[in-house]
């Protein structure tokens, strides 16, 4: 392919048009959708780690950094319904899509919307009254948890932006428009960029902030972003035209969203509280440098990881579309192609991680205690990369499909039956410490990337009506 022709397609990919992927060649509906949901989950990671360099230059830097460690983690449970409700979103609006039905799409839509943002100011305000107690049972000191609770509090206070961000995103996916979910993270990114380091050190007028700073900056930033979604979702342009009145709650359609979300959450939530343990593992046997070590490195594995994400999220539209066009096969074809990139990515990202992993460590901190624990543990969990990347393109699969429930069971033997128990006897009898709990992951990975492949061959993902 020529110079003009790549350039060409990096165009089409981030112009912010909905496409019918349903014909033409496969390799390049894997390439247009998946260089701006490559971009869209990069400047998701950079989220993280904005907070994290700017954070971690503070005089404080190990409490600094655990507690936005420790509150990353927490919020994975909102990140959990985010994700399983904008999986849903995707796969009703991409089948409806391919069924060339934008109206019903645009229904369905809004009411996942709905249901969402109604589920999370319930947990919302919860999170926020007990934000210190939450600090505290993830395993921090009561200094951390003392000098954290500001920036908690707004984090969780504010994370019904963080559903609406991912579920209008996945909405956009789910009509082939993965530009602008894209371009809404990039703004939110970069204010958050800009407004980081003005409210943690002050500026002019503007007090400084600390922590709190970043909190703040973070909201504003993500605000912004999806200020950006819901004009392009109600501009009337796009194939999706929401209209008030699809608001009014459709218990039907809402059961069929739940019918899906549901597992979906699960899915999620059973990752995520898989993680929340090793977090509190990591704290109560590493202390608040061994915690901060290992949340320095989870963010960059996490930077790297989550355009692999972004890749495997091209399956989930791919599979939805042609599968509601009765396109079983390329369906199919869809998914082995996308595995075949992101496997390729991953390849280049483990090369990256062990040849220059220490010295993306060192940007975000200072401290010798906390870049030691950060390379350890970074050169131990980066070994399963490829694991991870194939896992997630066949989760990604089921999920497309609607077929939810089998990567919500996939993940809670994976997870629940086999990780947190390897985590625990690692780390507690046979005393590694941390070190057990850096082992168990990629184990763990290697274990769910089996499993899921063998599901897929099944095919029973081919047959599900959503």
């Amino acid at each position: 392919m020529k110079l003009t022709q790549i350039l060409s397609v990096i165009k089409q990919a981030i112009s912010g048009k909905e496409l019918d992927f349903t014909e033409g060649s496969i390799r390049m509906a894997v390439i247009l959708l998946a260089i701006p949901m490559m971009l869209e989950m990069a400047m998701e990671s950079i989220f993280a780690l904005v907070d994290l360099y700017f954070v971690g230059h503070l005089h404080n830097s190990s409490i600094a950094i655990q507690t936005v460690g420790l509150t990353e983690s927490v919020l994975t449970i909102i990140y959990s319904l985010a994700i399983g409700m904008s999986m849903a979103a995707t796969a009703v609006v991409a089948r409806r899509v391919g069924e060339k039905d934008p109206v019903a799409a645009a229904k369905a839509g809004m009411q996942a919307i709905l249901i969402a943002v109604s589920l999370n100011i319930v947990l919302s305000i919860f999170a926020f009254i007990y934000a210190a107690d939450i600090l505290l049972l993830m395993g921090a000191s009561q200094e951390t948890a003392t000098e954290g609770v500001t920036f908690t509090r707004i984090m969780m206070g504010s994370s019904t932006v963080i559903v609406l961000l991912f579920l209008i995103n996945g909405i956009f996916r789910g009509a082939g428009n993965a530009a602008i979910a894209m371009q809404s993270l990039i703004i939110a990114n970069v204010f958050n960029i800009i407004l980081c380091p003005i409210l943690i050190n002050g500026l002019g007028p503007i007090p400084a902030c600390g922590l709190t700073g970043a909190a703040i900056a973070t909201a504003i930033g993500r605000s912004l972003g999806v200020c950006y979604q819901v004009y392009h979702l109600t501009n009337g342009k796009g194939m999706l035209k929401p209209k008030l009145s699809y608001f009014k709650p459709h218990y039907e359609q809402i059961k069929a969203l739940l019918k899906i979300a549901t597992p979906g959450i699960f899915q999620f939530v059973i990752a995520s509280c898989s993680w929340i343990f090793l977090a509190q593992l990591v704290a109560t046997t590493g202390g608040d440098h061994g915690s901060a070590g290992y949340q320095t490195a989870l963010r960059l594995m996490m930077f790297f990881m989550l355009p692999a994400w972004g890749m495997s999220n091209a399956a989930a539209t791919l599979v939805g579309q042609n599968l509601g066009a009765k396109k079983v096969d390329r369906a199919e074809q869809s998914v082995l192609k996308t595995a075949k990139y992101v496997v390729i990515y991953m390849l280049i990202v483990m090369a990256l991680t062990f040849g220059f992993g220490h010295y993306f460590i060192a940007f975000f901190t200072n401290d010798p205690q906390i870049i030691e624990v950060a390379r350890l543990a970074l050169n131990i969990m980066s070994s399963g990369y490829i694991f991870y990347g194939i896992g997630m393109v066949l989760i990604s699969t089921f999920n497309g499909a609607g077929d939810t429930w089998t990567p919500t069971k996939v993940n809670f033997f994976g997870f629940w039956l086999f990780q947190i128990p390897l985590a625990y006897v690692l780390a507690k009898y046979l005393n590694l410490g941390p070190i057990g709990v850096f082992i168990a992951i990629p184990v763990a990975e290697l274990g769910i990337a089996l499993a899921s492949f063998m599901l897929f061959k099944k095919g029973k993902w081919k047959t599900i009506s959503v």
